[in-house]
């Protein structure tokens, strides 16, 4: 039932952070969005602990969540516009 938590806290998450962070080259689809909001929540987790907002056995919330996504979609965006990874929108599938 964790795991489930994790999934959906991690998708309002992801969605939340593309709403307020639109551009292009945002990942694109139900599971890169899921993966967006659940890497923000161990971002989270993991700066909260090391400067001792959370404890060891808690975890960021949906907030916190939310700010780790920005974060992630800084890098995101900071490393397409460096052409490190290619543009999403770039690919051509025909």
């Amino acid at each position: 039932m964790h795991i489930l938590w994790v999934i959906i806290i991690g998708f309002v998450a992801g969605i939340i952070a593309r709403l307020l962070a639109p551009g292009p080259n945002n990942p694109a689809g139900f599971i890169l969005t899921t993966l967006l909001g659940i890497a923000g929540a161990f971002i989270a987790t993991f700066i909260g602990q090391a400067i001792g907002w959370y404890g060891q056995n808690e975890g960021a919330g949906l907030i916190g969540a939310v700010v780790g996504a920005l974060v992630v979609l800084f890098i995101w965006h900071r490393l397409v516009s460096a052409r490190v990874i290619p543009d999403p929108a770039d690919r051509r599938w025909l």
